[in-house]
């Protein structure tokens, strides 16, 4: 847990961190220092009640629309690869998602959901998990590498049937992604009904991710016609109660093709800055998080350090009122004790014993008793005697009682949690201030951010 070892393991990390932009690598040493098995914050905080999810290290883009909107075809231009399948047909009949690795692969829907423990819940819907895949591909174009896409069933009305729900698979899919692209296809299935749906409902809950788009918007005929479907989009959209607003944005986007000019306007970069604008965000929001975190789990362990230096006190009064408690409950047997033996032994005896100093003081404390003895008649002695009795064994279970103590922690225990608050407070922290500053260094000058 010290410092030292940590700030080793986090030079190893730097040592390969090359060809790494700096937005990934800032993702990375997040997730890093939540999720390392030994110091990291997960298992810091729950060593004092506190629980915590570790950042994910790439966004999740989800992309949606009509059957033939271009999803798969925006897919294959984003990361310059033939990934995805594309064509008229509906070809995304289930959930795709595409990612870097280190080498091209295709996953199933089982190896789907252990490549994204936070989809799991996904198997709750009946049929999808057969729906589901992965592709995993070599490319580091534009900002690949900290993009995870999630490509859409093609949605249309009428008779299709799905082989699972779903409108509420992407409605839980909307939950978990940062980013929601809907694509309206201006050749006839831009009004489908099945999609502008689905877009309310997301609307209600996720609209700061969505962003629309009428993408092949290259063969929608001439500028007017182009107008007109989108004329006719917006208003469908504005007909929503959810989706009325003012300043209402839908760019033309299309996939260039070099053999095929346009005068079309492509807005397609929209698109890329739009994912460029949601990593910003998510590299700050990890970044805040993290600061966050490290407040929480600094105040929970401050916490628990106070409540049981508070615990040590109260124990502390607690074992003083018990034994004086007990020392008063035994007096009372003793003295009894010590009164019936004094009646038993002769003046001689005492006087040779304890002398006549001795006598005098002793005659001092006993006489006024023994005066207060005498008045009173055999039977009331015995009940005075008994009352005695029953008042220490009073004395004694309220000590017993008192002696009650709460557990506290141990020395080692207290020192754990001590080097624990020193590693977040002057580690993570110090870590956390470094990658803030690198992650401005991009943006700003070392002039403008006081260094």
């Amino acid at each position: 847990m010290s410092g030292k070892i940590k700030s080793r393991s986090a030079a190893n990390a730097d040592s390969i961190s090359g060809g790494v932009s700096c937005d990934e690598r800032i993702l990375r040493d997040c997730h890093q220092l939540y999720t390392d098995p030994d110091s990291g914050l997960i298992t810091v905080a729950e060593s004092v009640d506190v629980k915590l999810l570790p950042p994910r290290k790439k966004i999740t883009v989800m992309l949606m629309g009509n059957h033939s909107a271009g999803k798969s075809s925006f897919i294959n231009w984003y990361v310059e690869e033939h990934i995805q399948r594309t064509g008229v047909a509906i070809e995304t009949q289930g959930f795709s998602f595409i990612t870097s690795g280190r080498k091209r692969e295709s996953l199933t829907g089982n190896a789907t959901l252990h490549l994204y423990p936070h989809f799991k819940p996904l198997q709750v819907f009946k049929g999808v998990s057969e729906y589901l895949s992965t592709e995993i591909c070599t490319s580091r174009q534009k900002r690949f590498s900290l993009v995870t896409f999630v490509d859409s069933p093609g949605l249309v009305d009428g008779d299709m049937k799905y082989p699972f729900d779903v409108d509420e698979v992407i409605l839980w899919l909307g939950d978990l992604c940062d980013l929601i692209l809907v694509f309206f296809d201006p050749m006839g299935q831009a009004l489908c009904k099945r999609t502008l749906n689905i877009v309310e409902s997301l609307n209600e809950k996720h609209g700061d991710r969505l962003r629309f788009y009428l993408s092949k918007a290259d063969e929608a005929g001439g500028e007017s016609d182009r107008q007109r479907v989108m004329m006719q989009i917006v208003q469908e959209l504005c007909k929503r109660p959810g989706l009325n607003k003012c300043g209402f944005d839908m760019p033309t986007i299309y996939i260039p093709n070099p053999n095929k000019p346009s005068r079309c306007v492509n807005q397609i970069e929209e698109v890329c800055r739009s994912i460029e604008k949601t990593i910003n965000q998510t590299v700050q929001n990890t970044l805040n998080s993290l600061e966050k975190d490290c407040e929480l789990i600094s105040e929970a362990i401050t916490d628990k350090l106070s409540n049981d230096r508070q615990i040590s006190v109260e124990n502390r009064r607690a074992r003083c009122k018990s034994c004086f408690l007990t020392l008063l409950g035994f007096s009372v047997p003793m003295a009894l004790l010590a009164l019936m033996v004094l009646g038993t032994l002769s003046k001689e005896l005492l006087e040779m014993a304890l002398g006549p100093e001795g006598i005098d003081a002793l005659s001092l404390y006993v006489i006024p008793l023994v005066r207060i003895l005498d008045s009173l008649s055999m039977e009331q002695q015995l009940y005075g005697c008994g009352g005695l009795v029953l008042l220490s064994f009073l004395l004694l279970l309220i000590a017993r009682v008192s002696f009650r103590t709460q557990p506290t922690l141990s020395g080692k225990q207290k020192r754990q949690l001590q080097e624990k608050l020193e590693y977040v407070q002057e580690v993570v922290k110090t870590k956390k201030k470094k990658l803030y500053e690198e992650y401005l260094r991009q943006s700003v000058s070392d002039q403008d951010m006081g260094v």
